[in-house]
């Protein structure tokens, strides 16, 4: 009896290393095949042909303001956007509800802190997450190549989950700030890289789908609402 239980805690052990091993090496390779893709901003601006600069959605307040790690992110793309990076936006993001929607209020805070015209920003109401975001740009809007805007630990999955998905893309990182509560951040962003590296390894399909809209048209067919 013993000498089972002794191969049962060794095989766990074993278990429990390589799982560790395996977890910690995929983390670095996505990591790094995605390093030499984040540019800086003036590097994005030499960039030629961007169908649009893609920014990842985040927390929303009640009031429908954009929570400051949001506000950096839309802060950044209306930079690029300034630079002439590209004249289109694609707001991704959560409106899973009706009480929720972090896309319209994107589109909201761009319209009124820059001048890109309406018709050029797009609105993902189904990116649910990094991963869905990045498939449904290529399956839904036809995005070719793209800019992704994010903060700089979530930048790295963004622009790997967006390439595995056939979109030439660049990122730029928004802020280099220690926001509060990163070490959380961080290490829930490390479980969802291991998540979406097995999504991309096999391709499997976002909550949604659904007719196209190409980035390369207006963005009207993407909006749901008429006013504002």
């Amino acid at each position: 009896m013993k000498r089972i239980l002794k191969r049962i805690i060794v095989t766990m052990l074993i278990t429990a290393a390589i799982s560790i091993v395996v977890f910690a090496a995929v983390n670095i390779y996505v990591i790094s095949y995605s390093s030499k893709y984040i540019l800086t901003d003036k590097q994005a601006a030499e960039l030629t042909d961007v169908d649009c600069i893609t920014v990842l959605g985040a927390h929303v307040r009640d009031d429908g303001s954009p929570s400051y790690m949001l506000e950096s992110r839309l802060d950044t793309a209306i930079e690029l956007y300034n630079n002439g990076v590209s004249e289109k936006m694609l707001m991704t993001g959560d409106h899973g509800q009706h009480e929720y929607d972090e896309v319209n209020n994107m589109m909201d805070y761009a319209l009124a802190n820059s001048d890109i015209s309406k018709e050029n920003v797009f609105l993902d109401h189904a990116g649910f997450s990094t991963y869905e975001s990045a498939y449904r740009a290529k399956a839904i809007f036809d995005v070719e190549k793209s800019v992704f805007v994010t903060q700089k630990y979530h930048l790295y999955r963004a622009v790997y989950n967006a390439r595995k998905n056939g979109i030439e893309a660049y990122g730029v990182v928004c802020d280099d700030y220690d926001w509060p509560g990163m070490t959380y951040y961080k290490f829930r962003e490390s479980l969802a890289v291991f998540k979406d590296f097995f999504g991309c390894l096999f391709n499997v399909k976002p909550t949604y789908l659904g007719e196209k809209i190409p980035i390369s048209g207006t963005s009207e067919a993407s909006h749901d609402r008429t006013n504002g």
